[in-house]
C-alpha cells in the first residue's frame, strides 16, 4: 500500500509530491504545433521565454532562444507574444 494520500485528501491545485519531478515527465511527445524561430528577425529580447507556461525556452550559446521540445506543448504563447514576430508554429508530422 503506497504512503502518498489518495486524490480525495488532497486540497483543489497542483500537489507536487517529489520536488522537480516534472522533468522526468517529457510531455511535449503530446503536441501537434511546435514553435520555430526566424533568427533573422529575432531581437533576442527574451519575451518568449518570460511568457512560456512550461519554462522550456531557453537562449542557445548565441543568444538566440529555443524551446526545449522534450517539455514544449505546443501553445503558440510565445508566437503570440513575439513583438517581432520571428516565431512560427509548425504543424508536427508523424
Amino acid at each position: 500500500m503506497s504512503s502518498l494520500p489518495g486524490w480525495k485528501a488532497l486540497p483543489p491545485g497542483c500537489p507536487v509530491q517529489e520536488p522537480l519531478s516534472a522533468h522526468k515527465n517529457h510531455t511535449g511527445s503530446w503536441r501537434s504545433e511546435r514553435p520555430l524561430w526566424n533568427h533573422d528577425h529575432c531581437v533576442k529580447c527574451g519575451v518568449c521565454d518570460m511568457f512560456c507556461p512550461e519554462a522550456c525556452i531557453k537562449a542557445n550559446a548565441e543568444g538566440f532562444y529555443l524551446a526545449n521540445l522534450d517539455y514544449c506543448k505546443g501553445c503558440g504563447i510565445c508566437m503570440m507574444e513575439c513583438p517581432t514576430q520571428c516565431i512560427s508554429m509548425k504543424q508536427e508530422e508523424e
